[in-house]
């Protein structure tokens, strides 16, 4: 059903959730994530997707599409996927956060998140301000939360060792926009 789909959903237990259309503020910041990021990796073995690339978490099953993510192994793909379209093992993921799926994203997505081997962190990415919030695996398997704020600000992206600078995060972006969604 996916396949032929004209919405994206994630997908868990069963159950499908739709996941609406973001706002072009979202939209701009996935796509200077994308090139910051992009930019900055060449050269190395990793590389950034954008929210095209659909997500399994195998331990729990659920199948998502984060905003941004980075892989740094070679791409493994959901066994279950004949269409070969799922992949299984980022290091690091970016969600740009949302009034209708804030609560999701960093409550059961995050959980799910936290469960796949190969994810060093996860990065939540405000729309309403200059803000990022870092959750990083510690070598104890344990997650520690640091923040940063302000366009001036630059965030060291774990896993991908990447610094990345707010000011280019929210290029063209205008924060007295009104955000929906």
């Amino acid at each position: 059903m996916e396949r032929v789909a004209t919405y994206k959903s994630d997908y868990y237990d069963g159950e499908i959730f739709n996941m609406s259309g973001g706002t072009a503020r979202h939209s701009l910041i996935t796509a200077n994530l994308v090139v910051a990021i992009g930019y900055r990796l060449r050269g190395k073995p990793c590389v950034v997707y954008e929210s095209n690339m659909r997500l399994k978490i195998i331990s729990t099953g659920l199948r998502t599409y984060p905003d941004v993510g980075v892989y740094c192994a070679p791409l493994e793909y959901d066994p279950e996927d004949d269409g070969i379209e799922t992949v299984t093992n980022p290091t690091v993921i970016f969600e740009v956060l949302s009034k209708t799926t804030e609560g999701y994203d960093r409550g059961f997505k995050a959980e799910n998140y936290r469960k796949i081997e190969t994810l060093k962190a996860y990065i939540f990415v405000s729309q309403t301000s200059p803000h990022v919030e870092i959750t990083e695996r510690q070598g104890d398997g344990t997650w520690k939360l640091s923040e940063a704020s302000g366009i001036q600000a630059i965030v060291t992206v774990p896993g991908i060792g990447v610094d990345l600078p707010l000011a280019e995060v929210y290029d063209r972006v205008d924060f007295g926009e009104r955000v929906e969604g």
